[in-house]
């Protein structure tokens, strides 16, 4: 593991979850800062996690890796604090929706090693996904060390920045799809006589059941529902209602909505 100052800046429940994350593999809290927009949410990730709450002035003086995880509308004001403040060797870590490197790059110091980051919340359970992009300046051992930070939370993966916008809307959204599906069941459940409770509850074990069956087997997700779906049975007669009313073709253009929104959040966040 690299031993390095790291300072989380704007640390909300994603940048609370690295912290947890970066303590869990090993980092001491005495590498890692952390800074908040307000005092109070900065002494209690003080407590915590007895780390080091700082300035954003005094985390781009002091750490060699800066993580920002502020609100992507936040962020234009963030880096023109730290800008002055920000030599070119550090590394920056974008976690921000939607922003490309290209922005950061333009202003911070010519040559800041830029690299950006989709997580998604499940880095709440150290169950995430977070996609990995490299800008301009950003080396191998920059992805490594950002891939080391994010493995602490999840998974990671990398991919062209140009793919960033169809990652953020499969994955970095990709929860409250499923958080919409469950949802949409439950209120089935109920429909077809179940207690409310019951209902949410089958459904939750049906879909952690299918996810780890999904990430253990290796199997297609076809083959895993086909061998769920006996001619002529319960499945099949779902499976039909699901076809009839077109949600295969929903979920398609319900993405491509949210792939054209990132677009344009990153055209705005960038000027053009």
């Amino acid at each position: 593991m690299t031993t390095q100052k790291i300072a989380v800046l704007g640390a909300g429940k994603i940048g609370e979850a690295l912290l947890g994350g970066m303590l869990r593999a090993g980092r001491s809290p005495g590498d890692l800062l952390v800074t908040a927009r307000r005092p109070e949410r900065a002494e209690a990730l003080r407590t915590r996690h007895g780390v080091r709450a700082v300035s954003n002035a005094e985390a781009a003086k002091t750490a060699d890796t800066l993580i920002l995880t502020v609100k992507p509308q936040d962020m234009e004001a963030l880096l023109t604090e730290l800008a002055p403040h920000t030599p070119a060797d550090r590394l920056v870590i974008s976690a921000a929706a939607g922003i490309p490197t290209a922005f950061l790059e333009q202003r911070l110091t010519p040559g800041t090693p830029v690299v950006r980051v989709m997580p998604n919340t499940p880095a709440l359970v150290d169950e995430a996904m977070s996609v990995i992009s490299g800008g301009a300046h950003a080396t191998e051992d920059d992805l490594l060390h950002t891939e080391e930070i994010f493995n602490g939370v999840g998974k990671t993966l990398r991919l062209p920045e140009s793919q960033q916008d169809a990652a953020t809307a499969l994955s970095g959204s990709g929860p409250a799809y499923f958080y919409y599906l469950v949802e949409a069941m439950t209120d089935a459940g109920i429909l077809l006589g179940l207690p409310r409770d019951k209902a949410h509850d089958l459904i939750v074990q049906a879909a952690i059941g299918a996810s780890v069956m999904l990430r253990d087997t290796n199997e297609h997700p076809v083959r895993l529902r086909e061998a769920v779906t006996s001619p002529g049975g319960t499945t099949i007669s779902a499976i039909r209602e699901l076809e009839t009313h077109g949600v295969r073709a929903a979920l398609i253009a319900a993405l491509e909505a949210a792939r054209d929104r990132s677009r344009e959040l990153a055209s705005g966040q960038s000027g053009s």
